[in-house]
């Protein structure tokens, strides 16, 4: 039998491994909202009624992925990252937290938040209460909403630089903390799914810069997208010097790291909606794609690692760039929007790029199929996807909350049943 790194990597060079690798919370785009985490692990006798379940990422309310949940589920890749939320606080020092819904948790020391007179609950960067606070989390929600903190664009006096504040060049203690994270990764024995940062190039979820106190230049997303053309060689400058600092840290950071990750998050910046392209494939190829070509001819030149790419929706029309830009994997796979058919699609680009996704939907089959809906499913897009390789299970981004416990069940019991080669 593979090992769980072995067989994602046969999976990434496109042979039929003995099994077909499974991720769960391999990234933030990859794991599953707390609230679900603790009905599984609760449905699995993992942990006796009432246990905790730890908040690794509080933008998007993810919960730990443990190693005995890792195990119980035969789950393949873990996932690198630094060493801060997306509020800029560390995951140290928990404390006890009740979600909405009732669902006991642990959260950060700095997972600070107050309530408004309406219940909604806010949250500020690096837990600073004296700075304006950045995430609102509507009362009964189960996600924080990024609060645009958008100063007065004046653009005779507008600076690349302003748009550049969360671009730093890497410290000593960053890269000691992922020397230390490929040392406790690498006795796990499973992929590694590493986030570098630095290289997503207008990822509209960054923007707001939500872990920044005062964030400058332009923070709005509507005023981002608008300045993609209004104010594209402001963009392209921004995303130059991005580029090569970016760059610059990688190298320090694959001196420390080696070729221990076997794939690097790149970018999620969504080019699609459910419907179609949100921007044309010309202004993708103008704008973004020479820089996705710099990073990934970086990758591809001086590593082993393999280039990940994360973008929702329809992004058909972009697939052929995507490739021809050095993407290896393509997540999430949204098969449900148009123009993504998973025959098609795995016709078309299987032998080119592996599919990390697709597994089932989580729009519509997981929250509000049935148990019956959602082994059809799962059973499809394995036999879709897994035939030749390329193909790394997981749904379509996260685990949201609220999914009935027969319906995880059914996910990854089926999963289980079927996940052997040959898959038909």
């Amino acid at each position: 039998m593979m090992t769980s790194r072995e067989r994602v990597d046969a999976a990434l060079n496109h042979r039929e491994p003995d099994l077909v690798p499974l991720d769960l919370g391999g990234s933030a785009v990859t794991g599953m909202q707390v609230s679900s985490v603790y009905a599984l692990r609760q449905a699995l006798g993992l942990d006796a009624p009432g246990t905790p379940v730890k908040v690794t990422e509080p933008y998007q309310m993810l919960g730990e992925i443990a190693t005995d949940l890792l195990d119980a589920l035969g789950v393949d890749v873990v996932g690198m990252g630094g060493a801060r939320t997306m509020f800029g606080f560390r995951n140290e020092n928990w404390k006890e937290w009740t979600l909405f819904d009732g669902t006991p948790v642990l959260v950060p020391e700095g997972f600070n938040t107050d309530p408004e007179p309406n219940g909604d609950i806010l949250m500020y960067p690096e837990g600073d209460k004296s700075a304006p606070p950045s995430g609102r989390m509507p009362n009964g929600g189960h996600y924080f909403d990024a609060i645009v903190r958008q100063e007065p664009i004046d653009d005779a006096t507008l600076r690349v630089e302003d748009n550049l504040q969360e671009f730093g060049h890497i410290t000593d203690d960053d890269l000691a903390w992922f020397k230390a994270e490929a040392d406790r990764l690498r006795a796990t024995g499973r992929a590694v799914l590493a986030n570098f940062g630095g290289a997503a190039f207008g990822d509209i979820a960054l923007v707001p810069a939500t872990w920044i106190k005062h964030p400058k230049g332009i923070r709005d997303v509507a005023e981002w997208y608008a300045s993609t053309v209004m104010r594209r060689d402001f963009v392209w400058n921004v995303f130059e010097k991005q580029c090569e600092i970016a760059l610059s840290n990688w190298a320090k950071i694959h001196s420390v790291v080696g070729d221990l990750p076997t794939a690097v998050f790149v970018t999620g910046t969504d080019f699609g909606t459910q419907h179609g392209p949100f921007i044309s494939p010309q202004a993708y190829r103008d704008l973004f794609k020479p820089f996705h070509e710099r990073v990934n001819a970086w990758i591809h030149r001086n590593t082993n690692w393999k280039s990940f790419i994360h973008s929702c929706g329809s992004v058909r029309a972009f697939m052929d760039d995507f490739v021809d830009a050095g993407f290896d994997i393509l997540n999430p796979v949204q098969c449900s929007a148009a123009c993504m058919d998973a025959r098609e699609i795995k016709a078309q680009y299987g032998d080119r790029i592996t599919f990390w996704g697709g597994g089932v939907d989580t729009q519509k089959t997981l929250p509000f199929g049935t148990p019956e809906e959602v082994r059809a499913e799962v059973v499809d897009r394995i036999r879709t996807f897994g035939p030749g390789g390329g193909f790394v299970f997981d749904t379509i981004h996260n685990v949201q909350a609220r999914i009935s416990v027969e319906n995880l069940l059914a996910l990854y019991n089926t999963f289980a049943e079927h996940r052997a080669y040959p898959v038909g």
